[in-house]
């Protein structure tokens, strides 16, 4: 590895997310420095860490702020974003108290006994779907299991009713779109503003008759003045959103990597002791996560031989982390028997870690181990298929059809 290379600005694609392979990309601007400028779009320019020390230390330092409020170019637009999008009075972008506060309100639902006691019933699910397909002998494994799935966990969790998750579903994705154009911004803006609508009434049904649900759990924090009106709809969002899309991605992606690497794919069928290493090795090597996660620069900030100014966005890649030579032996190489040492970082780190993980590799290695275990024959309906990626801004199929042995 060279060092730092400061007269470079790399091509960053607002679609790298959906291209067949971003990950040599990634290396390339680690050739020149484990800390690189980056040109987003035409007329944004940051900075990328693709070192994964330099991703731990950026992901824990909390002289980086979550929240853009303040980078220079932005202030104007972060204003607008203030009082228009509903997502802003989230844990995503609070800082500090508020981000603690904020967090501690729903930790208690993803703690590893309260996800064990919803094994039963991501089995359940699991089963379900897959029942449904049995006798056909071919899938569509994304629209037939990996989206369903999780949205079906969720409801249960947070009180979303199934006449609802459509609804949902069709919404997230304007979400999930990066606001690279005005008509994506438009869409995203709308897509908020129907989501708020489409929780305002459940919100207030749950006031009214609280259920053993996360979402009357909230509504009871709110009674105790812990939570604002605004802050609990964008936690009810925020919180589906994340635990739909991601989950359903990581399955999705898992599912596909295995396929396109058969002698794995046997591994992992005729071994499931291997199945909770299998799921850290699959996020690090396909993880939802491509481009990376954004933190902003209060200060001058110095990282990987590098001193950022400040007002400037930093982006974390996770992806780029995941694959670090320096760390990882092979990393290019997928292996469901890995015992390497650190931990994968496609859930982030330190105290924005992802409070759902727990809920996401449990339902991943329950859906991908019984796809395993009932299909011990599932293969790529054509395994010479350039199959396309779901479009946003994680990294996830759009198809993935398979075929097995039809089974009664």
């Amino acid at each position: 590895m060279t060092g730092q290379d400061q007269t470079i600005v790399h091509d960053v694609p607002v679609n790298v997310a959906q291209q067949p392979n971003p990950y040599p990309l990634f290396e390339r601007i680690r050739e020149h420095g484990v800390v690189q400028r980056v040109r987003l779009n035409p007329t944004l320019e940051v900075w990328m860490v693709t070192g994964y020390d330099e991703a731990v230390a950026a992901l824990t330092d909390p002289r980086l702020s979550s929240s853009p409020v303040g980078v220079n170019g932005l202030e104007e637009e972060m204003a607008h974003q203030e009082r228009t999008n509903v997502l802003m009075a989230s844990m995503l972008v609070a800082n500090g108290e508020d981000h603690t506060r904020l967090r501690n309100l729903v930790s208690k639902a993803f703690t590893f006994r309260r996800v064990e006691a919803l094994a039963p019933r991501v089995q359940a699910h699991t089963d379900a779907f897959l029942d449904a397909i049995a006798a056909r002998g071919s899938a569509d494994l994304v629209s037939e299991f990996a989206l369903p799935l999780p949205m079906a966990v969720l409801s249960e969790l947070i009180g979303i009713p199934a006449e609802g998750q459509p609804d949902f579903a069709r919404l997230a994705v304007g979400l999930i779109m990066p606001p690279n154009t005005p008509e994506r911004l438009a869409k995203g803006a709308r897509a908020r503003a129907e989501l708020t609508e489409f929780f305002e009434p459940l919100i207030a049904a749950r006031k009214a008759d609280p259920k053993d649900d996360l979402l009357s759990a909230l509504c009871a924090a709110q009674a105790e003045e812990k939570i604002s009106d605004r802050e609990l709809t964008a936690m009810a969002i925020l919180l589906t959103l994340a635990g739909h899309e991601t989950t359903a991605s990581l399955i999705a992606n898992g599912v596909h990597a295995l396929l396109r690497h058969p002698e794995q794919f046997a591994a992992l069928r005729d071994d499931p002791s291997l199945l909770p290493g299998a799921i850290e090795e699959l996020l690090r090597y396909e993880g939802p996560v491509s481009r990376g996660v954004a933190r902003f620069t209060v200060d001058a900030y110095e990282i990987g031989g590098v001193t950022v100014p400040p007002g400037e966005m930093i982006i974390i890649g996770l992806a780029a982390a995941n694959r670090d030579p320096a760390r990882y032996d092979r990393p290019d190489i997928l292996d469901v028997a890995r015992r390497e040492v650190p931990q994968q970082l496609a859930f982030g780190h330190g105290v924005h870690f992802c409070l759902g993980a727990p809920l996401a590799r449990a339902e991943a290695r329950i859906a991908i181990g019984t796809l395993l275990r009932r299909f011990p024959d599932l293969r790529l309906a054509d395994p010479d298929a350039d199959l396309s990626r779901r479009e946003g801004i994680l990294r996830g199929m759009a198809t993935l059809p398979v075929t097995f042995t039809p089974q009664a």
